[in-house]
């Protein structure tokens, strides 16, 4: 079991900094956890992206998002939702709908299709989930999960 950051990585000189140590440790986790969705979600033809917006957009209900609603929403920043869109629209998971008030927006919705490839995902992400953090003991993660929220307000 690797000695921390630095030798994971083989990084000869140390860290500029704690700080600067404990982001770059962020981005690994975080990296590794992408990865192993995305390899997750990858026989069932779903980027970790296209499977975010689904989930979206099953929370919202029949009454969908709009396109900049959907954005607000996501974990992680994707410039160009109207492609991520086509792709979902293309493969019948999402279905879009011009409003009658106002002709420019667009709201987007999960179809039947869309809300049945997540049913079958829903466990298996969960137990990936439960089994990436299996060794942490739940009070543990409750202090983890209080720390993320702090860093990631105050970058507001």
């Amino acid at each position: 079991m690797p000695k921390g950051l630095r030798a994971e990585i083989k990084q000869k000189r140390p860290f500029a900094s704690l700080e600067e140590e404990v982001a770059l440790s962020l981005l690994r986790t975080a990296d590794l956890l992408d990865q192993n969705l995305e390899t997750l979600l990858k026989p069932s033809g779903l980027s970790a992206t296209q499977y975010n917006v689904l989930r979206i957009l099953r929370g919202a209900g029949p009454q969908g998002l709009t396109c900049g609603e959907t954005s607000g929403r996501m974990l992680t920043h994707d410039p160009d939702m109207t492609r991520l869109f086509d792709r979902l629209e293309k493969r019948g998971m999402i279905r879009r709908r011009r409003e009658s008030r106002d002709r420019r927006v667009v709201t987007a919705s999960i179809t039947e299709e869309g809300l049945y490839l997540l049913s079958r995902l829903d466990k298996p992400v969960r137990d990936l989930h439960r089994n990436c953090f299996a060794h942490i003991p739940e009070k543990d993660l409750k202090v983890l999960q209080k720390l993320l929220e702090r860093v990631r307000n105050s970058g507001k």
